[in-house]
């Protein structure tokens, strides 16, 4: 399932009307839990010129394309630079699990500094984040019984955990179950399930028994909200103003 990644993805970000600041890869190879079927998400930051921004048409902040790349289905998503900061200072943890992906396209020093920034927007807050695309990913797992939003489900909920108590954005499902002791032990056999088939239905415990392990880590991801050492409010909002314009303007 990993042939997908060793794509040459260069001529991809050459190929950008905008420079990009990085391209990583999101998704379920960045969650540990790819299938031999999956698709790549690449997920990255355009620099817009300034003039883009100052005149009268409207700035293209987002831009994504999905298509076929030797066999593989890519999708690309990209947003200029002020929005993706703005999204991290909106308690997203999204964009900085995309931010902080290990599996790197493309980087450039200003990728380097902004992921040196991102702890300075965690916050206590950020457990909301969490809870709320856990209970989004169940309910998709209630309608379709796929393996699928069930790993989503139980991947964000640990991953909440461990920030609350680390401070760390960790996404990656099978690291997260040597990291957070609550976490059932029959996630490594689901795991394995899904590297099967991108579409399977979920193996393993009853709905009932997964409901209920489920709960129990959301009240574990409230606890740990309650005792979390990280500010209810972002610290380095002035860090990436200043930031933004000095990479808008090339200084």
């Amino acid at each position: 399932m990993l042939d997908a990644l060793s794509l040459d993805l260069t001529p991809i970000v050459a190929e950008q009307p905008d420079p990009l600041l990085f391209a990583t890869v999101s998704g379920a190879h960045l969650y540990g839990f790819p299938s031999r079927d999956s698709d790549v998400d690449l997920r990255g930051v355009h620099l817009l010129p300034a003039a883009d921004l100052l005149g009268l048409r409207e700035p293209e902040e987002t831009r994504s394309r999905i298509w076929d790349h030797d066999g593989v289905e890519l999708d690309l998503v990209t947003h200029d630079l002020r929005k993706f900061v703005r999204l991290m200072l909106r308690r997203n943890g999204y964009v900085l699990e995309q931010l902080l992906s290990p599996l790197v396209v493309q980087t450039t020093p200003e990728h380097m500094e902004l992921r040196d920034l991102a702890p300075g927007v965690l916050t206590l807050h950020h457990a909301h984040h969490y809870r709320g695309f856990t209970a989004t990913q169940w309910r998709l797992f209630e309608k379709t019984d796929e393996l699928k939003p069930l790993l989503y489900a139980f991947r964000a909920v640990l991953t909440g955990i461990h920030l609350m108590r680390c401070g760390e954005v960790q996404a990656h499902l099978p690291t997260l179950l040597g990291e957070v002791a609550e976490s059932p032990g029959y996630l490594t056999e689901l795991i394995e399930a899904k590297e099967a088939a991108e579409h399977g239905p979920a193996a393993g415990p009853s709905r009932d028994v997964l409901a209920a392990d489920l709960e129990v880590l959301i009240s574990t991801l409230e606890e740990a909200r309650l005792r979390t050492e990280l500010p209810p409010e972002p610290r380095a909002h002035a860090d990436l103003h200043a930031f933004v314009v000095r990479a808008r303007l090339g200084v």
